[in-house]
C-alpha cells in the first residue's frame, strides 16, 4: 500500500463560483458568455461544461460559504475577437485586453470582466511572436 507521498493532482474537474441570484447567473453564463448549459440540481445549482472541466453556480446554504470567487482564466484563442463578442453579448470589461508578459515565444494577453454576480473573471489569450 501506498503512503501517499507519490500522489498527485492532475486536473481540475470541476469550478465552483457562488452567486446569490441563479436565474441572472444562468442567464449571464450561458448567454453572454456562451458556455455549454448542462443542467441544474436542487437546492440551488446549476452546472456548465467549460472544455471538460464542469463550472458549478451555486448559491451559498451557510452565511460561512458566503465568499467571493476566485479569478476564473477562460483560455481563448483570440483575445481581441473574445473581447468584443462579449461586449456584444452585454458584458462588462474592467479595461482593454492588455499584454502581461513577453517571452521569445508567444505574449500572454490577459482582459478582466465582472459576472451578473459581481465576481470577477478573465480572458487569457497566448500570442504567438510574428
Amino acid at each position: 500500500m501506498s503512503d501517499g507521498s507519490s500522489f498527485k493532482l492532475r486536473a481540475i474537474g470541476q469550478v465552483a463560483i457562488n452567486v446569490h441570484d441563479l436565474e441572472r447567473a444562468i442567464e449571464f453564463y450561458r448567454d453572454v458568455l456562451g458556455l455549454e448549459y448542462l443542467f441544474s440540481a436542487p437546492p440551488q445549482m446549476a452546472f456548465f461544461d467549460c472544455g471538460g472541466v464542469r463550472l458549478l453556480l451555486g448559491v451559498p446554504e451557510e452565511k460561512a460559504s458566503d465568499h467571493p470567487a476566485s479569478i476564473l482564466y477562460y483560455r481563448v484563442d483570440d483575445i481581441d475577437v473574445a473581447h468584443q463578442g462579449l461586449l456584444a453579448g452585454g458584458a462588462s470589461f474592467e479595461r482593454e485586453p492588455f499584454a502581461v508578459h513577453r517571452t521569445e515565444e508567444s505574449e500572454l494577453w490577459l482582459a478582466f470582466l465582472r459576472d451578473s454576480e459581481g465576481n470577477l473573471l478573465a480572458l487569457m489569450s497566448e500570442v504567438p511572436v510574428a
